[in-house]
């Protein structure tokens, strides 16, 4: 009988020694261990990686990477989280640029510890979702026209899928986050699962929390926000910015065909990007652009340039795609399975055909009925983000409250880390919380590591926010 690798430890997974103790074994899958990444730096967790068919008869499989907490994975809940674009990569985003525990290193052929993994705190599990988003992939190209309803669909095949694999998380308390389209994503998965639950005479998922950054949720109030955001931060004039709130009238605004737009709207919304420009980058607007990425088209909401942030590389997104397209690197993650006649990228708009006007759905009557559930719901904003701006997603949240007849359970208040304001949050009905991350952009964890790994960590414990410069729960 042969040595089941996945229970060694990773630091010796590549060493068979005679004698070893072995510690517990869990069943997880021997064939999707990822032994070590090239160039990676020693770590005592495990990783796997590998494909889950969610449809075994049109050959549609989904890639996911699934890194153990630090410490005492045991005994940590299970943290989904998700990209969004729609159509862009969890691999590259949260688990390599944002969250997870490896950053890729400057010539693209290694990869760096991420201190401020949220690893710390919880296991993790990333998924490349919908088909077609970077390694996942079907054999049947009418998959690769989709939408919101088959991607919930398809995650909820998946999550059954995996669990099949990771047998000993059925009953872990499961978080389910992301962000930007994840708005979309999220929400409707929780909701199909919630579908789950009810009928299901097997297990039913235990959810235990719903945490979304910078989100999509209603198309007409987060794209006025934008303006606004503009005008606010002196990116563009009092007289542009009047035009736009005087001229445009953004209720039923769709993604496809923008309903009212007068042309006097339209000529001032074309003045205010030309005056805002190719040289700031719109996810992170206090923050330098990496050039050429301004030429980059990586999301579908907006342009979207190479993302900085104090203490992360630069140019970040171009080591990380010449690191993915590594032979050795795929081999090791056990990717790319059916050599794909593309090369793995963070967003998929040459691929994937997903169906703009699910962009218009509105996602709040979700979020309610996840509440009403008596489950958790955090929303939560990087300040610098002009494409999904705080100034939508507050407004929102205080409508769904609204809706709800919840009362103010903390008033709108800072909140502190290391003994500084981290952000300023409210929370209502002691289910529905609103938080923002000062300093940070659309990719939260990214441009605020410490701050986000401090409000993660407080999600996934079930405290709230510290309203006092008391030490951090995560130092």
């Amino acid at each position: 009988m042969g040595l089941r690798l996945n229970c060694i430890p990773v630091e010796v997974a590549a060493v068979v020694v005679v004698g070893l103790v072995f510690g517990g074994c869990f069943g997880f899958p021997e064939e999707d261990l990822v032994v070590k990444l090239p160039g990676q730096p020693v770590v005592k967790f495990r990783q796997y990686a590998g494909y889950v068919d969610v449809d075994v008869t049109k050959g549609r499989s989904l890639f996911y990477y699934f890194v153990e907490a630090e410490e005492d994975p045991n005994h940590k809940p299970l943290t989904l989280w998700l990209n969004g674009g729609p159509g862009c990569s969890s691999m590259g985003g949260g688990a390599f640029t944002e969250l997870g525990p490896f950053f890729p290193t400057g010539n693209g052929r290694g990869l760096r510890i991420n201190s401020k993994s949220w690893n710390k705190a919880s296991n993790l599990l990333f998924v490349e979702s919908p088909a077609g988003v970077g390694w996942s992939y079907s054999n049947t190209s009418s998959d690769y026209t989709t939408g919101d309803a088959s991607t919930a669909n398809d995650m909820h095949m998946f999550m059954m899928g995996w669990f099949k694999k990771f047998p000993s998380f059925k009953t872990r308390d499961l978080f389910l986050t992301g962000e930007s389209y994840a708005g979309h994503y999220i929400p409707q998965l929780a909701i199909e699962l919630l579908d789950h639950n009810k009928h299901s005479t097997d297990y039913k998922f235990n959810i235990k929390g719903i945490l979304i950054g910078n989100p999509l949720l209603k198309l007409d109030r987060d794209v006025p926000a934008t303006y606004e955001f503009f005008w606010s931060h002196g990116m563009i004039s009092d007289e542009i910015g009047l035009a736009i709130m005087n001229d445009c009238e953004f209720e039923d605004y769709t993604f496809a065909t923008p309903h009212n737009v007068s042309k006097s709207c339209n000529d001032a919304i074309t003045e205010a990007n030309k005056i805002v420009g190719d040289y700031i980058n719109n996810y992170d607007v206090i923050l330098d652009v990496c050039y050429p990425s301004i030429v980059q088209q990586e999301l579908r909401l907006r342009k979207m340039a190479t993302k900085i942030s104090v203490g992360v590389d630069v140019c970040m997104t171009y080591e990380r795609r010449f690191y993915f397209n590594l032979p050795e690197v795929q081999k090791a993650l056990h990717a790319n399975r059916t050599n794909l006649p593309y090369p793995w990228s963070m967003c998929s708009s040459s691929v994937l055909n997903y169906t703009e006007t699910d962009g218009d759905i509105d996602i709040l009557p979700l979020l309610k009925r996840i509440v009403q559930n008596h489950i958790p719901v955090w929303i939560f904003s990087g300040d610098q983000d002009s494409v999904v701006p705080l100034l939508g997603s507050r407004t929102l949240v205080r409508e769904l409250a609204h809706d709800l007849r919840f009362k103010v359970t903390v008033p709108y208040g800072a909140w502190f880390h290391n003994k500084q304001v981290g952000g300023w949050a409210t929370e209502y009905g002691n289910l529905l919380t609103f938080a923002t991350v000062r300093g940070a952009a659309h990719m939260v964890p990214y441009a605020q590591p410490s701050r986000a790994l401090h409000l993660f960590s407080s999600f996934v414990r079930g405290r709230r926010l510290p309203n006092t410069t008391r030490p951090s729960i995560d130092n």
